[in-house]
């Protein structure tokens, strides 16, 4: 099979691609040689490349009410300070507690058979004549044509599925929506032993969801997003190198 000019000018680029990040990550590893992965610096979330702001429908926006004789204000919760957290750059706790588990289980059985016959009694007369001159010995009339077909499809497939995950943490409001939810963001880092495990997780929660201290459940956050996983020397021992990765992609076979 021969490549197109196309086809090789991808493979070479893929490749040269494929060779600079091994690069890059082989300098990274070999800086961290003796002391292990680097914790990252505090910086602001919104000034991340990969951020980007959240954009939900929303209700028509209302004018607040200005009552300057009344002690209470438009929107309040209570007459005391609220101290959970309602503007950005306020922090909260998020307690996150995952016990998913699902198992299916599918059978399929399908059976059928088919079968058709047709003959050839009456044509005109021709009949006799065609099973004499034009047809092999042996030609009957009466059973012309005859199909049968016999299909049978059997099949047998099973999930079973397991997460638990239990952590607290803290995440930041980095964004207030126009009906008053809250956009927040969560981010840890915790070397043990050359070993970094990070856990971000994001989403959109309601004030009115935080508790009286000033944290919240998971079942409370929308659109929520969690990534939790390492880096390290336990977690390059157990995936494959890049070369391996590279040939599961491109190998056709």
């Amino acid at each position: 099979m021969k490549m197109s000019v196309s086809m090789l000018k991808t493979l070479t680029m893929t490749v040269a691609l494929s060779a600079t990040l091994s690069a890059c990550n082989t300098v990274s590893r070999l800086s961290e040689i003796g002391d292990g992965p680097k914790l990252t610096q505090i910086t602001n979330p919104k000034a991340m490349p990969d951020y980007r702001p959240v954009s939900l429908p929303m209700p028509t926006p209302k004018i607040a009410q200005v009552n300057p004789n009344s002690l209470w204000t438009p929107g309040a919760r209570a007459f005391f300070k609220d101290h959970r957290a309602k503007e950005i750059g306020d922090i909260l706790t998020v307690n996150l507690n995952l016990a998913d588990s699902a198992a299916l289980q599918n059978k399929t059985k399908r059976t059928r058979t088919d079968s058709e016959s047709a003959n050839i009694t009456n044509l005109l007369g021709f009949e006799t004549k065609l099973a004499k001159n034009n047809l092999p010995a042996g030609f009957s009339p009466t059973a012309a044509a005859n199909f049968g077909n016999d299909h049978a499809t059997s099949g047998d497939g099973s999930i079973d599925r397991k997460e638990t995950i239990n952590l607290t943490f803290a995440a930041v409001v980095t964004q207030i929506l126009p009906n008053g939810s809250l956009v927040i963001l969560g981010r840890q880092e915790l070397m043990v032993n050359s070993e970094m495990r990070e856990l971000q997780v994001t989403g959109v929660v309601r004030p009115g969801d935080i508790e009286s201290d000033n944290t919240i459940a998971h079942t409370r956050i929308a659109e929520m997003r969690v990534a939790y996983g390492g880096r390290g020397t336990l977690s390059n021992l157990q995936q494959p190198r890049w070369g391996t990765q590279l040939w599961d992609i491109l190998f056709p076979f």
